[in-house]
């Protein structure tokens, strides 16, 4: 199935890629007056079915932010206040390893300014964006705004006065941003997390006895069964109850963006590493998170009213009695929810309580089911300490986003691996039975079922030890920092090299790129060298920026199979569409083809496919002979290795014939 999605998946991408433009955003530009100086300029973007473009607020080192550039302001007018945006989404990019902010279906830009000179009545304005599907698509848009008659219209770049100009870049600080829009798809993830791990806290030592002793309690106080199950029904709904009553408590206090926003911040990940390290501690046997005994009293002393009001007071009693186990599988679960932001709190507090209520009232309607339940045992607390070695894994996770965020290189991938490979290593020695800890009971041998899970856990720690020389390590990605925040982009003593590439002395203008291949950057320079060597070109139009240029050379290009045709039977030529280094004034130039002005390096390679391969997006690649004809059709996108390898193979075999 999985092949028959890649297949059709490539054929669409493959399809959509054939010399063309794309255009997936259409703009329309506004304006409107506010008071006799001050102007409202609106930029209002309809953008095409699953693509994305990005906002001004996406973190550097991802996708390209959205960015104004406003044209001879100095002494004409200013921007008043900081530019605002319409509804936003935020998804982690495993790539770039950031929270990418990005707008669906519309986006709409709005800033105010104020005329300061009244004899200037037209202002121009460039928007650049990226904007990405499976492909990327980097635009620059020009707009005329004429504050005498209030028109608003798209321009071109020819169009742009030849008066001297200042750009002026938007604050990329928002004034109040709205509270991006979640997918349905997260909080259903967010949902299914919660129930795992509420059904992981009802196999704690302070929850799981509490079954069968609140179950029998209803049934056998109850005058008849269905009061019995009634009341049992009651109970696991008010337990319910409280719990989203948390989530609800804590997205009122925060907000429902605060959260959100706090995910990235530096402090925020401290503070979170420090409590889950408190939490694994707890879990581990070093002590017990306890609430005030006097809460529990008080509590108790409601309950024994009796009524559904007792029956509420017993669903509290519950939650604070078991709070030295559910409370840091709560606050991990809270952790998570406030990284997504929004309603998560609600639906992880949602999904946390429904898996701890259900058994209390499916046992209040089976009272049968009772003896089916094993006996409680040392096998409790084994469970605690399993949640204790994951809660100390995860801790990590949030000390490596601070590290990222501060670009500190404290602790890099190599550090990060190493410490999941003695926590992940002790777990396995734990159930194993070869450690021990303070409230483990004595036991001569272990379960089936622990030996099972012991070595599943034993395989994994195994699994993450190649990480250390360079393995990619597919299967955990987006949790340790990038291959590229390492002391070795290569592992440990640079084993991660392609040693019979690496040992080639370099041409003239080349350079290594991913997974040490030989690569220009300049068209002409490889176009000189794949003459001199006889080979075939693959030319990549790809981008700093650009998420699947990225993720077809960590998945694709890491193929031993495609790793060995790009060392040894082409010419590999990346141009890189989103460089902003400035060409010499001498190379700048009006394209004929589009009439915007070239000016960068990025500006040249972007001009360059869309002039000769009418074509604008990125991933883009192309076989060349070395007259610079076609050798087959080029590709874009393209995930099956399978398939990109038989693309490579067939263009390569036409050029030896």
């Amino acid at each position: 199935m999985k092949k028959i999605i890649y297949l059709l998946f490539l054929f669409f991408a493959f399809a959509k890629v054939q010399a063309q433009i794309i255009n997936p955003v259409k703009w329309e530009a506004s304006i409107e007056k506010k008071s006799n100086s001050e102007y409202q300029l609106s930029f209002k973007g309809t953008i095409e079915k699953d693509w994305h473009v990005y906002s001004q607020f996406t973190p550097e080192d991802g996708p390209l932010p959205a960015e104004f550039l406003f044209h001879d302001s100095k002494s004409n007018y200013e921007l008043i206040g900081k530019a605002t945006e319409s509804e936003t989404h935020r998804k982690f990019n495993e790539i770039f390893g950031i929270d990418e902010i990005f707008f669906s279906d519309k986006a709409m830009f709005t800033q105010l300014i104020k005329q300061t000179n009244p004899k200037k009545e037209v202002i121009q304005v460039e928007l650049s964006y990226q904007v990405c599907k499976e492909n990327c698509i980097s635009e620059t848009k020009y707009f005329q705004f004429n504050l005498k008659t209030l028109e608003a219209k798209e321009i071109q770049a020819a169009d742009i006065t030849n008066e001297k100009t200042k750009k002026t870049t938007v604050n990329p600080t928002i004034e109040k941003q709205t509270e991006p829009e979640k997918t349905d798809s997260s909080l259903y993830m967010i949902f299914i997390i919660a129930f795992l791990s509420g059904f992981a806290a009802l196999l704690t030592p302070c929850v799981f006895p509490m079954i069968p002793m609140t179950v029998s309690f209803f049934t056998k106080q109850s005058k008849t069964k269905a009061k019995g199950i009634k009341n049992a029904i009651i109970y696991g709904i008010s337990i319910i109850l409280i719990y989203v009553f948390l989530g609800s408590v804590i997205t009122l206090i925060f907000g429902a963006d605060a959260l959100n926003a706090l995910s990235t911040n530096v402090w925020f990940n401290i503070i979170f590493f420090i409590l889950l390290i408190v939490f694994a501690a707890s879990f581990l046997g070093a002590f017990e998170i306890m609430l005030p005994n006097s809460w529990a009293n008080k509590v108790d002393q409601q309950a024994d009213k009796g009524g559904i009001i007792g029956i509420i007071f017993m669903a509290l009693a519950l939650a604070i009695v078991s709070f030295s186990c559910t409370g840091p599988i709560i606050g991990t679960l809270l952790v998570e929810a406030a990284s997504k932001g929004g309603i998560a709190p609600i639906v992880g507090m949602l999904g946390f309580s429904s898996a701890l209520a259900l058994p209390f009232m499916l046992f209040a309607l089976f009272p049968g089911w009772l003896n089916t339940l094993p006996k409680s045992g040392g096998w409790l607390n084994t469970v605690k300490v399993f949640l204790g070695f994951l809660e100390l894994a995860l801790a990590f996770k949030f000390l490596s986003n601070a590290d990222l965020v501060l670009q500190l290189h404290w602790f890099e991938r190599e550090i990060f691996l190493a410490i999941w490979i003695a926590i992940f290593g002790t777990l396995a020695f734990y159930l194993f039975g070869k450690i021990t800890l303070p409230h483990d009971s004595p036991t001569a041998s272990i379960s089936v079922g622990r030996l099972g899970v012991g070595l599943i856990v034993l395989t994994f720690t195994i699994y993450l030890i190649p990480g250390l020389w360079g393995a990619p390590l597919k299967l955990i990605s987006g949790f340790p920092p990038p291959m590229t925040y390492s002391e070795s982009p290569y592992g440990v003593g640079g084993a991660g090299k392609n040693t019979s590439s690496a040992e080639k002395t370099l041409p003239d203008g080349a350079h290594k790129g991913p997974h040490n291949i030989t690569a220009f950057t300049d068209y002409e320079k490889g176009l000189a060298y794949a003459k001199s060597v006889n080979k075939p070109i693959l030319l990549d139009f790809t981008g700093f920026a650009c998420v699947n240029c990225r993720k077809m050379e960590d998945y694709v290009w890491s193929d031993p199979r495609i790793l060995s045709i790009l060392n040894n039977d082409v010419v590999l030529i990346s141009l890189y569409v989103d460089d902003k280094r400035e060409l010499p004034l001498e190379e700048q130039y009006v394209s004929k083809e589009t009439g915007k002005k070239i000016t960068t390096i990025g500006n040249k390679w972007s001009d360059f496919q869309i002039t000769r391969y009418k074509a604008n997006a990125q991933p883009y690649y192309i076989l060349l002979d070395t007259k610079e004809q076609k050798l087959s059709k080029p590709a874009g996108y393209t995930p099956d290795i399978t398939e990109y390898e038989q693309w490579l193979k067939s263009g390569i075999a036409k050029f030896q014939k």
